[in-house]
């Protein structure tokens, strides 16, 4: 009888590399990133894990990970846990990314509200996993197609991120030529700068900067922010937790809207939980606050 495959030792490595990465290093990295995060690492993840943060290694001219693992669990070792994280969060992300949503927000959201604004009312917005900035700004851009003089009303984006090197990126607005084009080229040469001799990079203006506001925030930990929000976008972030939490954020998010108010997830992402009861499907991974505010 062909004898079943064995895990690897504890003190073995589990993944070439310069560094030995044992089973035990990997469980201890997961341990510490699910308390910081809510994020949930798989053992699909050691790759990963391994190349991110062995440039950390390096940085900190750490020999071993066993010895990362013990500076980052120490008192001294605050900040590079922070730096941890940060290099262990997924900032996927580009410009009109998933561009049905966007089309949802110009045919059906975004005219009411603005309506709304125009009356003297209030529109508060929210990207809630905002990675270097170009989700809100999307919708800062989508929003100004509709009503160019949008700052002169009370009309606020407020984006997060639990990455705050990440937030700088966002804040300072500045990309790549190549990564701007999914950007309309009307939208682009309103609301974009050349910065560079060579013209390689594109700045947001003043325009649509000051509709938005950044700020860290953990979706775990409690929430500064209570709203209430018009519409939230959090797009692939949920699902990098577990089950419970998942749950639980999909109600967080639910306290915090307008009656009527929507949420924009993610494309591999679905509301579940007792949270889902009280919204209506409104077009793929699209969801409309259907109780009417009744909490």
């Amino acid at each position: 009888m062909q004898a079943s495959a064995q895990r690897p030792n504890k003190t073995e490595a589990i993944t070439p590399g310069e560094y030995l990465f044992t089973a035990d290093d990997f469980q201890q990295i997961a341990t510490l990133i699910k308390d910081a995060s809510g994020i949930s690492l798989t053992e699909s993840k050691v790759s990963l894990v391994y190349s991110r943060l062995a440039k950390r290694l390096r940085a900190k001219d750490i020999k071993t990970f066993r010895e990362y693992c013990a500076f980052v669990k120490s008192d001294d070792g605050a900040e590079e846990r922070n730096n941890m994280l940060n290099a262990l969060t997924t900032n996927v992300t580009r410009f009109f990314r998933e561009p049905h949503h966007f089309d949802i927000l110009k045919s059906s959201v975004l005219p009411p509200l603005l309506a709304q604004a125009k009356r003297g009312g209030r529109v508060r917005i929210w990207s809630s996993a905002c990675s270097s900035g170009e989700e809100p700004y999307s919708i800062a851009l989508t929003l100004l197609s509709l009503l160019p003089d949008a700052a002169s009303y009370d009309i606020k984006i407020l984006a997060t991120d639990i990455d705050k090197n990440i937030l700088d990126r966002a804040q300072n607005g500045v990309y790549r030529t190549s990564n701007v084009e999914p950007v309309p080229t009307n939208l682009q040469k309103k609301y974009f700068n050349k910065v560079g001799s060579a013209g390689e990079e594109l700045c947001v203006n003043d325009t649509v900067k000051k509709l938005i506001t950044f700020r860290p925030l953990n979706l775990i930990r409690p929430w500064p922010v209570k709203g209430p929000f018009d519409f939230v976008f959090c797009r692939n972030v949920v699902i990098y937790f577990e089950e419970d939490t998942q749950q639980e954020l999909w109600q967080k998010y639910y306290n915090v809207l307008t009656p009527g108010g929507w949420l924009f997830i993610g494309h591999s992402e679905r509301v579940t939980g007792p949270a889902a009861a009280a919204f209506s499907s409104e077009g793929m991974t699209a969801y409309r606050d259907k109780t009417g505010g009744e909490r």
